[in-house]
């Protein structure tokens, strides 16, 4: 091995490690009192339950960057699903156009062990110009929501841990 390549692997050792495994807490108040959680060709239950699970998902998905004993727990307050639900015939649909953006409110709390390193009650997000924006992506559920969620992470939440 080339001297190069052995100082590499010795930086690359000696390096302190940041383990990331932080962990979400998400809480959620009745989907009947949401501002639009309305299912289009589904139950009301069964579709609230895959809100759920989705934006759950992918809180914990986001919080795993954070380093690890750190905890995120997020309660959300309203919730407004990007589109509206419309007659459509004899189904419902829920048509997404420009008018109907997403918007979330919650409270958050980003702890670790021993100290709460950021908290704010009625964060309120909204994202008027989501359909002028660039999808990446394959098609998924509440990507627009979930976008938004991803880019006030970002922001607000990691820039917390400089």
């Amino acid at each position: 091995m080339n001297s190069v390549k052995k100082i590499a692997m010795l930086m690359f050792i000696a390096l302190p490690s940041v383990v990331y495994a932080g962990e979400a807490q998400v809480k959620w108040h009745d989907f009947n009192d949401y501002r639009d959680a309305r299912p289009s060709n589904q139950t009301k239950g069964s579709y609230h339950k895959q809100i759920a699970k989705s934006i759950d998902e992918h809180f914990a998905k986001l919080s795993e960057q954070l380093p690890k004993n750190y905890t995120l727990k997020i309660e959300v307050t309203d919730l407004d699903l990007a589109g509206d639900v419309r007659y459509g015939g004899v189904n419902e649909i829920r048509v997404v156009e420009p008018i109907h953006f997403p918007r979330i409110k919650f409270n958050y709390v980003l702890s670790n062990e021993s100290e709460v390193i950021s908290s704010e009650d009625n964060v309120s997000l909204k994202d008027m110009s989501f359909m002028d924006k660039i999808k990446r992506g394959r098609e998924e559920a509440f990507h627009y929501e979930k976008r938004l969620l991803t880019e006030w992470f970002d922001e607000q939440v990691l820039t917390k841990l400089d």
